[in-house]
């Protein structure tokens, strides 16, 4: 992507007098937040990038409401530092990709939102959509919406604050953001297997999921990604606690005695525990390379055979993530063909979806980036997002594709 200039308006009304004028001379716009996600999608030029960098601040915050609402060029350091005060957190885990992308930017929570973002909880605690409460932003046709308030009468019936999440800025500029948040656990421990196989491991991972000691992370890092991480002792499969002291250091036993049959235990205090889980929602051990890399969704028991699958014909390393359904996955063959079996063999597994994060330009403009979607489900895309982008002005890159057509 390339752009002739980069606007940062510093209200609402400017932002939309921008994307009006936009949509009457035909201009492409790149919608960017603090740009550190600017690389995934297809390539494309833009007559200018929209940034919401100069829409920034937290608007309302009140801790016994367990609701925070920000302009969406917010950083979300900032927002974490306000929630870290009151011993608040997005219980989503928003990870943190600019070592994959290689951007010098801040992640901005708008960005959060457009992209939704979430790490290791999102296993009991939902993903980012679930944790966004409301919205507003300005559409195609450069008016303002608020969830909630005025609803356009040709997308009467739509859930404006899901059918934001997670659209990468195809149907809109969000300018501010409502999330939930929840009380930071007083404490965190890790239960760590060693040594197990990437199959095995998925059996363990359910195990434990099944147990009641409430597991709020499980992961599973073979040899080479845990070593990466810190971690000593072959692969490393990850089963994370929280809550108070006592409770946690009951449930910690409580699950070494329903895993009696595992390899070799350990257990990470929580000075250990917390940096480990942030590597990993950052997607850390990959970052800093140029080698393509997948982030796919599938069922969890089928998440280490569709990797191996993969690997087996293209080289590679991968890590597993919500229990093995998602799969981070960096493969040594960058090609058209290695991006086809990819989505192939999802599909010989059972389904689920991949998103190429990391590749070359070629790559990017040669195959899909996003999941192909069905063609009822590309054709009802369509439709949403010619109802809130008429003049189609939006991120063109980061349309999914459908057999060679574009749909939001």
């Amino acid at each position: 992507m390339t752009a002739n200039d980069t606007i940062a308006p510093a209200s609402e009304e400017e932002a939309a007098e921008i994307v009006r004028q936009a949509a009457a001379n035909g201009t492409a716009l790149e919608i960017a937040g603090g740009g550190t996600k600017r690389g995934i999608g297809q390539p494309f030029e833009a007559g200018r990038t929209l940034s919401a960098a100069g829409l920034s601040g937290i608007t309302q915050y009140n801790p016994a409401e367990l609701v925070l609402t920000a302009r969406a060029g917010t950083p979300v350091a900032e927002i974490e530092a306000a929630l870290a005060e009151n011993n608040q957190m997005f219980a989503f885990e928003p990870g943190d990709w600019r070592g994959l992308t290689g951007a010098n930017g801040a992640p901005t929570v708008g960005a959060l939102a457009a992209a939704n973002i979430s790490g290791s909880r999102r296993i009991v605690a939902g993903a980012a959509r679930d944790g966004l409460l409301g919205v507003r932003f300005v559409n195609g046709s450069g008016e303002v919406i608020k969830n909630g308030g005025r609803v356009m009468k040709n997308v009467t019936g739509l859930d404006l604050v899901k059918l934001m999440a997670g659209s990468w800025g195809t149907l809109g500029l969000l300018t501010e953001v409502s999330f939930k948040v929840l009380p930071r656990p007083e404490a965190e421990t890790t239960l760590v297997i060693h040594g197990a196989s990437d199959g095995d491991a998925a059996n363990l991972m359910a195990a434990a999921m099944g147990t009641s000691a409430e597991v709020s992370g499980a992961a599973h890092l073979p040899e080479s990604v845990a070593k990466r991480a810190g971690l000593d002792g072959g692969a490393a499969t990850l089963l994370r606690l929280e809550g108070f002291a006592e409770s946690v250091a009951a449930r910690l036993e409580r699950l070494r005695s329903a895993l009696t049959g595992a390899p070799e235990l350990s257990a990470l205090d929580d000075a250990r525990s917390k940096p480990l889980w942030k590597q990993l929602g950052d997607v850390a051990p990959f970052a800093g390379g140029m080698k393509p890399l997948w982030r796919i969704s599938v069922a969890p028991m089928a998440g280490h055979d569709v990797a191996a699958i993969i690997m087996r014909r293209t080289g590679g390393e991968a890590f597993y993530d919500w229990q093995g359904g998602l799969v981070w996955l960096q493969l040594d063959d960058e090609t058209e063909a290695a991006a086809a079996l990819v989505r192939e063999t999802i599909a010989e597994c059972g389904g689920g979806h991949a998103t190429l994060i990391r590749a070359s330009d070629d790559i990017r403009r040669a195959v899909p980036v996003f999941q192909p979607q069905a063609p009822a489900v590309a054709a009802l895309s369509e439709r949403v997002r010619a109802s809130l982008d008429p003049a189609g002005v939006f991120n063109p890159g980061r349309m999914v594709w459908n057999g060679g057509r574009k749909a939001a």
